[in-house]
This record gives structure tokens, C-alpha cells and sequence, in this order.
């Protein structure tokens, strides 16, 4: 029989630094709220559009220049400017950035989405909830998850 604690050995859950692209001020707000009420000391960049998403990330020094590498990703699809799908496609283009991992968090649940999304090699699609309640404990579930579960790839 195998020791689930000595398979498994606690990891001290570190700080990760995580982009938010959304453009709802209301969704922006659930999250910064959804992050402090579970008092991870995670950073949470926002940023509101794809055209600002793509400057970030690139550390775009007429922009961005103190940009930090973020550790994951909160995309939502219906953005200004610059779709969140042409974003997503990009960051997973893109030599130096696919390796970020992207959640889709969004509202559709369009079956033509979810599958275009995990075509594109987002790491996990989610469809935010109407409930307020709901939605702060998917984020909480979220930010859980990738600070304590998944190992991430070291910053770049």
C-alpha cells in the first residue's frame, strides 16, 4: 500500500503572479474580492482588453515596463479591441509565452467556445457563474488549484 503523505509531501503554497483580462468592471471586482476574502498573498494584475493583454504580457516598455511575468492567466473571451480567442491563440503561439497556463473564464457556454478554446490549448475553460456566491467560490477554486496543486513552470 502506498503512503498518500509520503507520495504527496505537502508543498508550501507560494505566491503566484496572475493576469486578469477582463473587461466588466463588476467581474474585475468579484475577483479582486474573490482573491483578498481568501488571503493568498497572489499578486492580480488587470488588464482590460486584448490589445493591453498582448502589451503586458510582451513587457511592452512604452506600456508596461515594469510587466511581471505572470504565472497564470484569467482570459475572458468577449474582450474590446482584441478578442480574447485571438489572444489566447497568440499566447499559445508564442514561443516565450505558451507556456503560461490560461484559464478561460467567461460567460459563454457555447459548445463552438470550449471547443475552439481547448483547440487553441487553453488550459482549462470555465463559465462564470450569475450567482455572486457562485462565482466567488469558482475563482477561490481557481486560485486554489494552481497555488496548491499544480506545479508551475518557473517564471522566464
Amino acid at each position: 500500500m502506498i503512503d498518500d503523505a509520503a507520495a504527496y509531501p505537502e508543498v508550501e503554497a507560494q505566491p503566484i503572479e496572475v493576469l486578469l483580462v477582463e473587461d466588466d468592471p463588476g467581474d474585475v471586482q468579484l475577483t479582486k474580492e474573490a482573491f483578498e476574502e481568501h488571503k493568498v498573498r497572489n499578486r492580480l494584475t488587470v488588464v482590460s482588453d486584448g490589445v493591453d493583454a498582448l502589451a503586458y504580457l510582451r513587457r511592452d516598455p512604452s506600456v508596461y515596463p515594469d510587466a511581471v511575468r505572470p504565472d497564470l492567466i484569467l482570459l475572458d473571451l468577449n474582450l474590446p479591441r482584441r478578442d480574447g480567442r485571438e489572444v489566447l491563440e497568440e499566447i499559445k503561439g508564442d514561443e516565450d509565452l505558451r507556456r503560461i497556463p490560461v484559464v478561460v473564464l467567461t460567460t459563454s457556454a457555447a459548445d463552438e467556445d470550449i471547443v475552439r478554446s481547448y483547440n487553441l490549448h487553453a488550459n482549462a475553460y470555465v463559465t462564470k457563474p450569475v450567482d455572486f456566491d457562485r462565482f466567488i467560490a469558482v475563482v477561490r477554486q481557481i486560485d486554489e488549484f494552481f497555488v496548491s496543486v499544480v506545479r508551475l513552470p518557473p517564471r522566464a
